[in-house]
């Protein structure tokens, strides 16, 4: 190995002895090869380091908190310890499909104008079963952006990003949740980024997981970022219009208010958010009319529970409804099946 790889792949790990062999397995089959695998142990007390010690392969690099930090300060020590030009991230349950480094950094090599490429991403449940679900996230560097407003639209355990440009912004500390989403959305005054349609990494769904027991928290820091986009796109919500922005990127969560005022809430507060944009030019104005016209849809599909053909007719008397594409017009016109 080059004392001076192209990548360090970084996995950050606390207490994960049942999974962190199929997350390094799943690095050192890459085809890619110039790497050094570093993993950061935040005070595990199990037996990941034992677990750990039996690997003798010389690309895999193992370092220890002092303590146990958390999530984002061992996520810049991290960034501090990498050798190589580029940086992907994974997460110590997940798994990273063989050509995904390939796949990224030949694309960061043939687009020197982006900082960081994702990817979709399947999922596995925790005994290793594939499970039928992809999240799939928004491929231009500008629409990227400008879903950045609603919510964050960079899968983290999929990134690699130039190291550099990491280093120099870091994660911000104050972010226990979403240290990711907040990054990228400050990367997003400056930077460029954008995601692959391949789908390169597996997600490993399971209790355990530090989202699903701090979801709470979650919501209290994206409702922040959220907050920040909309002030720097020139509009200082409210509490009650913020958790309704909130909530866009997020409509089965609202079940019954996603009702008709819900509705007519959102289409004039989308208006307001274009005309605000059109002044400040924070996002690229046709990108953010494209990802507000996702959202508008999106909540109008799901808006059918409770208004039934009502939520037709409020998406397409819409000045929204103008910038739907064809295909997604015959989409949804299209019967589907009933939701379950």
């Amino acid at each position: 190995m080059a004392t001076t790889p192209r990548v360090t792949v970084f996995i950050p790990v606390h207490n994960r002895q049942h999974y962190i062999t199929t997350a390094v397995d799943s690095i050192l089959a890459q085809t890619f090869e110039d790497f050094e695998l570093l993993i950061v142990d935040d005070g595990s007390t199990d037996a990941t380091l034992d677990v750990l010690a039996g690997y003798q392969d010389p690309r895999l690099r193992v370092e220890s908190n002092p303590r146990n930090l958390g999530i984002p300060a061992t996520r810049n020590r991290g960034l501090e310890l990498a050798r190589g030009e580029y940086i992907a991230l994974l997460d110590s349950d997940d798994i990273s499909w063989p050509n995904r480094l390939a796949r990224q950094v030949e694309t960061l090599d043939r687009h020197s104008d982006l900082a960081q490429i994702g990817s979709a991403c399947d999922f596995m449940d925790a005994d290793g079963q594939r499970i039928n679900r992809v999240r799939r996230q928004p491929l231009a560097a500008d629409d990227v952006a400008a879903s950045l407003a609603f919510y964050c639209a960079l899968t983290n355990r999929t990134i690699m990003a130039r190291t550099a440009i990491l280093r120099e912004h870091g994660y911000c500390e104050t972010f226990p949740r979403c240290q990711d989403y907040e990054l990228h959305q400050r990367l997003s005054r400056t930077q460029r980024m954008a995601n692959l349609a391949d789908v390169l990494v597996c997600g490993r769904e399971h209790g355990g997981r530090f989202t699903k027991q701090t979801d709470a928290l979650g919501r209290e820091r994206k409702r922040e970022i959220c907050r920040r986009a909309l002030i720097e796109m020139g509009i200082t919500p409210g509490e009650e219009d913020l958790d309704r922005h909130y909530a866009l990127a997020r409509p089965k969560k609202l079940g019954a208010a996603l009702n008709k005022d819900y509705l007519a809430w959102a289409e004039q507060w989308l208006a307001q958010l274009d005309a605000a944009n059109r002044r400040s030019q924070r996002y690229v104005p046709e990108a953010l009319s494209r990802v507000m016209t996702e959202r508008w849809v999106e909540l109008c599909w799901h808006a059918r529970r409770q208004l039934g053909t009502g939520a037709y007719l409020h998406l397409m008397r819409s000045p929204l409804a103008r910038r739907v594409p064809a295909a997604l017009w015959r989409r949804l016109r299209t019967p589907r099946p009933a939701a379950s």
